[in-house]
């Protein structure tokens, strides 16, 4: 009998802490951020047969992805396409019969992150001979990749830059080497992190994502709400970004305090209306009821409870 009761308890202490680890970690960094990686600058002097912007784009882009802790947008050249179609489907000159095209569905970006490429470097030294493979030289020399960038992390609705950071990547490696010949970069990812420059972005990147990731912490997660009906609160967050049932946050009016002749933003607060516990989660909204409070109405921000 001792024995099963000291079995219960075991049971029940584990079932416990079971509970408590998913809500700490719910809490911790379960909730997700939409953000959108804007085209980076070269000003760097190096100019080559494919663009440095883009596989930087293409690298950071598909690192924030695999972290699983963003809803990563597509690039600005993406969405101004999506929007173009949309455009042409409202115009009437599309045909039919297909999935329609429709406005006003497109996720906002609450991160943006945007930067320059200061310095890159790629050569090939020595290595007589070599040869190319789709796309790729295979050389017999050393080699030596390297990029230095400057990284900027803005909140899309106040344009301020929340922080920001130098991010560097070196390879240099001795025997067999791999280069881009002239086919450049042609948008292959998993090509491109084979190759040298490729390697040296690479590393920069996580450096960068590394370092975003250290910052979500100091960055508010918010939210709106969008109705109030039956004693009900509707919130444009929903599982897609990581809520779940149970979750509590705040609610109230968002203040923003700018500075009169240049527009920059000086503070921001938050009124407090109440607070609201999720109890119904969807992939792009989640239903509320109101645990404080009675002057909770829809256009107010929704944010973790302090």
């Amino acid at each position: 009998m001792f024995r099963k009761k000291c079995l219960f308890m075991i049971v029940l202490f584990c079932a416990g802490l079971l509970v408590w680890v998913a809500s700490s970690l719910a809490a911790e960094g379960g909730l997700r951020y939409s953000i959108l990686v804007s085209k980076f600058e070269n000003r760097s002097n190096w100019r080559g047969q494919w663009d440095l912007g883009d596989a930087w784009g293409a690298v950071l882009t598909d690192s924030l992805m695999q972290t699983g802790k963003f809803i990563v947008l597509g690039e600005k050249d993406m969405r101004q396409e999506a929007m173009e179609e949309q455009d042409l489907a409202a115009s009437g000159r599309a045909a039919g019969g297909g999935k329609t095209v429709v406005t006003g569905q497109m996720t906002p970006a609450q991160l943006l992150v945007k930067g320059d490429i200061t310095h890159f470097a790629d050569a090939t030294e020595g290595g007589g001979g070599g040869i190319g493979i789709a796309g790729f030289r295979i050389g017999a020399g050393g080699s030596m990749a390297e990029i230095n960038t400057v990284l900027y992390i803005v909140d899309s609705s106040t344009g301020q830059v929340l922080a920001s950071k130098k991010c560097y990547g070196k390879v240099s490696e001795t025997g067999l080497s791999v280069g881009l010949s002239r086919h450049g970069f042609s948008g292959d990812v998993g090509g491109f992190k084979k190759t040298n420059a490729g390697k040296a972005v690479e590393q920069a990147v996580d450096e960068a994502v590394g370092f975003l990731m250290d910052k979500l912490p100091e960055i508010p997660w918010t939210g709106d709400v969008i109705l109030v009906k039956g004693g009900k609160v509707y919130i444009n967050r929903g599982s897609r970004e990581g809520v779940s049932a149970g979750q509590t946050f705040q609610v109230g009016k968002a203040e923003v305090l700018r500075d009169p002749k240049t527009g920059e933003v000086l503070d921001q607060s938050m009124e407090k209306a109440g607070a609201i516990e999720v109890v119904t989660v969807k992939e792009k909204i989640s239903i509320c009821k109101v645990t404080q409070g009675s002057g909770i109405a829809k256009g107010m921000t929704v944010m973790m409870p302090e």
